[in-house]
């Protein structure tokens, strides 16, 4: 049997290597070329900002005049300032309200939704609605409903005979009612959220553990929650980030009144620096609440991994 004949191949030709070097630094500029806007979008709106911010907060600046600088003075100042400790309560009490309520009502909702139901794509598509419309136009909608005088809320009371109400005019009402309105635009992110966990639970531990006699409540507890677990850690650190930041709602609606009940946090950093011309102050009281939500998402994120090795000492 004769044998094959060798294929004959034409040998690859050499690069030199300064060719080499050349390519590769053209591929690098033109990299660069690419990735260099928003390098610069990055640097100029978020690293440049937050930096000279914190050394804002070490200096007196009504940004008109050179600053001066002052030390922990600032920071000194509002371990003593009685509005910012009330806004700082304002803050905490809208966040425990907010959070839990928020994530509660959207996990009901979610396994409501989950199930084969009529019409329950228009009922998600209902309940994600209010989270698209900008917390502004939620404002001013709100703003004319809770009208104490004309809105359409008293009006209802009245024909239910029940007496007017302040809403947002009442300084006992009125972070409630911001509470309200926020989770009637918020829930919806988390009905999303869960429905899309609720979708990625292994339906074999589903039946496995009916057709071992349990019931839905126990389904519920031992299957579907440990399941969705890092989701609500995710949707936990999301929503006391968001609550953290609220300002716009309390700007269109509020302003931070009545008598200061509804003062937050941001609210107290902006005042102090647009309207009262302290933007030291305002940094400084800014990088207090850096701080906070650093504690808040360095504590969930323990919590997290604790969860993940001992889900993992358990499956091994």
């Amino acid at each position: 049997m004769s044998r094959l004949p060798t294929p004959i191949t034409r040998p690859a030709p050499r690069t030199p290597a300064g060719s080499a070097r050349r390519r590769g630094r053209r591929e690098a500029a033109t990299a660069w070329a690419f990735v260099l806007p928003s390098v610069l979008v990055i640097l100029g709106l978020s690293v440049v900002p937050v930096l000279w911010s914190l050394l804002l907060s070490f200096q007196y600046s009504d940004l008109l005049t050179p600053s001066v600088w002052v030390g922990w003075d600032n920071y000194r100042q509002l371990a003593d300032d009685p509005q910012f400790a009330q806004a700082v309560r304002n803050t905490l009490v809208y966040t425990a309200l907010y959070v839990p309520l928020s994530i509660g009502l959207g996990l009901a909702l979610a396994l409501v939704l989950n199930r084969r139901i009529r019409f329950s794509g228009l009922y998600r598509t209902l309940l994600f609605v209010p989270f698209v419309v900008s917390a502004a136009a939620q404002g001013v909608l709100f703003s004319f409903i809770l009208d104490p005088e004309f809105g359409a809320a008293n009006a209802l009371l009245h024909r239910l005979g029940i007496s007017p109400q302040g809403f947002l005019s009442d300084p006992a009402q009125a972070l409630l009612v911001l509470v309200a309105i926020s989770l009637w635009s918020g829930t919806g992110f988390c009905v999303v959220i869960y429905l899309a966990a609720l979708q990625d639970v292994p339906r074999e531990l589903i039946e496995a553990a009916t057709l071992d006699g349990a019931e839905r409540r126990h389904v519920l507890r031992h299957v579907t929650l440990p399941t969705i677990a890092p989701v609500s850690v995710f949707l936990l650190l999301w929503q006391t980030i968001s609550a953290l930041q609220v300002f716009d709602l309390v700007y269109v609606t509020t302003k931070g009144g009545p008598l200061g009940s509804t003062t937050v946090i941001v609210y107290f950093v902006w005042e102090q620096a647009f309207r009262n011309f302290t933007a030291g102050y305002g940094a400084a009281a800014a990088y207090v609440l850096g701080v906070a939500l650093l504690v808040v998402a360095a504590g969930l994120r323990l919590v997290r991994r604790r969860d993940d090795r001992r889900i993992e000492g358990a499956t091994s």
